[in-house]
Order: structure tokens, then sequence, then C-alpha cells
């Protein structure tokens, strides 16, 4: 049975760079062209109108940089997305294993050697990697806007036009919109804990069923623990506090260090990545995975990967929903080609593809009040299995949540 799923708190993400400054450290459509004129150029030589960007990225080759740790995430980029811009545009999209820090060194060390042009076109990002790479200045842009299909991106969404409490300024484009969510088996877990007192006795009637991996995942679970910890959200709100940080984040770790005895393998080791925390789940060595992405439970049960009975819930008091985007990095050697697939990976036809469970199941960031009916009819019915939370207002909803259905 499902517990009851309240409603994740509005302004959940502006905590998260607050959290992460600390936590991180601490827990390892096409314009026509006008008549013939001089072409337009922009600061790094790339041309303003679209007809001229689309002529000069054709036929090219674009390299990407990528977290490459979910084989449907692969499939849909390796498959789906580079066939069609093959088809589309003759581009030759080649995708290059890498995500946060790896991305931040790879640039840094570019510019440490003084390169004139980088070996990544593009990179999939967010929070703490933007932050960073706006730091270097190793972002190309603002170029979002000169996309046909950014016309559909639905900026109202303050979980879309900022990033970890950054303006996105049209540095990074909106890719996908997720929202974290604990997932358990449901026999071996009838009623899943909501509050930290609940988890307490859990681990204590169920010794090395739980664990947390040391990656992105797991900090965001760390995160959302903080957040319930605190008095209120709002607490934590607004530029990173020092003291507010060391108050609340000791009372973590004390939580943390008082049941991780109970954790898998004592708590003396932990999984470095969340696909080794997904295998030991699937295979009944844990109880509890976890997933930034609120829909990963039905694609995984439908590749047989999760058991049947696995379900996904978010916590009582809430849990952090972000948005994850691509880049152009500002000394890439084929920037109006990296263009043109974001273009694509934008468009409705690759929002729709992604966000069906079988797919990717990967919220939109279009709004359903920008786009041809026809698509918003393709994409708000996606079915949401019994497998998902009843109610919540979950990431990969919220597009629909005031979408005229009579149309």
């Amino acid at each position: 049975m499902f517990v009851k799923t309240p409603k994740p708190q509005n302004n959940m993400n502006r905590c998260q760079a607050w959290l992460s400054s600390g936590l991180f450290l601490l827990f390892l459509g096409t314009c026509a062209p006008g008549p013939p004129q001089e072409q337009a150029l922009d600061k790094k030589g790339v041309p303003s109108a679209w007809a001229e960007i689309e002529a000069l990225g054709r036929n090219t080759s674009v390299k990407m940089m990528m977290w490459t740790g979910d084989p449907l995430i692969n499939q849909y980029m390796n498959g789906f997305v580079k066939e069609r811009v093959r088809a589309l545009y003759g581009i030759d999209l080649q995708m290059v294993s890498g995500q946060g820090i790896e991305i931040v060194r790879t640039l840094m060390s570019e510019k440490e050697a003084a390169r004139t042009q980088s070996k990544l076109d593009m990179v999939w990002i967010n929070g703490e990697t933007f932050f960073q790479l706006k730091q270097l200045q190793a972002l190309y842009g603002p170029f979002t806007q000169r996309l046909p299909n950014a016309r559909y991106i639905d900026f109202e969404n303050p979980f879309i036009h900022t990033d970890f409490q950054q303006p996105v300024q049209g540095l990074e484009c909106p890719w996908g919109n997720v929202q974290f969510t604990l997932i358990y088996h449901q026999q071996k877990v009838p009623t899943p804990p909501q509050s930290l007192s609940e988890f307490a006795a859990f681990f204590r009637a169920n010794p090395g069923k739980f664990t947390i991996p040391t990656e992105f995942t797991g900090l965001t679970l760390l995160k959302a623990w903080l957040i319930a910890l605190a008095p209120s959200p709002e607490v934590l709100y607004g530029p990173f506090e020092e003291k507010k940080y060391k108050l609340y984040s000791a009372k973590l770790w004390a939580f943390i260090n008082a049941h991780k005895a109970y954790f898998w393998k004592k708590g003396e080791t932990f999984p470095s990545t969340l696909a080794a925390t997904h295998q030991m789940f699937a295979q009944g060595e844990l109880y509890f995975t976890m997933s930034n992405n609120d829909t990963e439970v039905d694609n995984k049960i439908a590749q047989g990967v999760f058991p049947e009975f696995a379900r996904a819930y978010v916590l009582e008091s809430g849990t952090i929903q972000n948005s994850h985007y691509l880049g152009i990095v500002e000394k890439a050697a084929n920037k109006a080609g990296a263009m043109l697939v974001i273009n694509f990976m934008i468009s409705p036809e690759a929002q729709f593809e992604k966000a069906q469970p079988r797919i990717w199941g990967d919220g939109t960031v279009l709004s359903m009040k920008k786009l041809p009916q026809t698509w918003a009819q393709k994409i708000c019915p996606i079915a949401r299995s019994a497998n998902m939370p009843p109610g919540a207002r979950l990431s990969s909803l919220m597009p629909c949540r005031n979408w005229p259905r009579n149309i």
C-alpha cells in the first residue's frame, strides 16, 4: 500500500546551492533567410541568423561529454538522438563519458594549458558544475534565445529558469526536469519510513538493508534529510550561512553516525555508484535504492532490472526538484553544430520521446500552453503507473497541471 505523499516544497531548490557548498565537501521551428546581406557574427564568430547557423553546423561532428551511468539514457542518446540529428543535419554526434568534476577538470586543464580550442563542444550539466563553469568562464553564451525551439520552454517555472539559485541567463539550455524519490520493495517494506525517527526505527529493525551511494544521488538524499532536520525549508533559503550550516549539518552527521552501524556493511563502506545500489536492491541485498528521476522506477521495472514490487515515494517533508541542462563550451570548435543538436534535443519530438517511462521517463521542460495542441495532447496523457506515488505533485506532472484537458 502507499503512504499519503505530500506536496513537495514549492521552492525546495532554493535550498540546494546553500546545502551543496557544504555537503559536497563533506560527503564525497527555422527562420526564413532575408535578402542577401553580409553575415552578422557574434564575438565568437557564430552567425546571428539561424539559417546561417544551420548551414554552418550541417555535416559536422559534435562531441558531447555526459554522464553515462544509465543504460536507457545511453540508448536514447546513442540511438534516437544520434540517428535523428544525423538524418536532419548530417551531424555525427559523439558521446564522451564524464560528469561534474570531470567536466570541470577537463575545461580547467584546457584553460591552464592556454588551448585555443576545446576537445568538447557541449556538456550535460547542472548545479555545482554550472556554477563552477561560470566561474571559469568556460561556457559560451547567451545562446538559448537563438534556438527556435526555445520558444516552447517553460521559463516561467522557477525550477527551470534558475539552477541552484544561479540564473541560467542563456548560458545553459534546460533539457529535463526531475525530482528525487526513494524506491523501496513493497513486500519487504509495506509502510516505508517518512520521518527521520521512522528511518531510525527501520534501520534498527532491518540491519544491512539500507545504504547511501557516494555520488550526486546520495548527496541529494542528505540534502533532503538536512532539510527535514530544520524547522522548515524556509530556514535554509538564501545565501550560504556557515552558522546555520554548522548547526544543521552537525545534527545530520550525528543522526548518520548514530545509525550507520545498521547500514549495509555496517556503514564501514558505501557504494560509489547508483548503479551498484540499484543492483543490490534488485538482488534483494538492499530494501531501498533511490533516484533523482521520479519515473525511473517505471523504466527499471520495464527493463526487468527492478522487481515488480518496487515502488517510489517522496518524504513528507518534501524532496528536491531540479532541472538539468545542456551547455556549449566557450572554446568549442563547433558551436553551430552544438546549437543544432541542442535545438533538436528540446524539440517537442525529442522531449516526447524521452518523457515516456519505457524510454527514459525524464520530465519535460516545455510549457503545454506554448506547445502546438497536437504535441501537448501527446505529452500530457503519458500514463503514470501504480509504481509511482499517487497524487504527488512531482516534477513530471507539473507541466500539465494547468493544461486544459478539453482542447
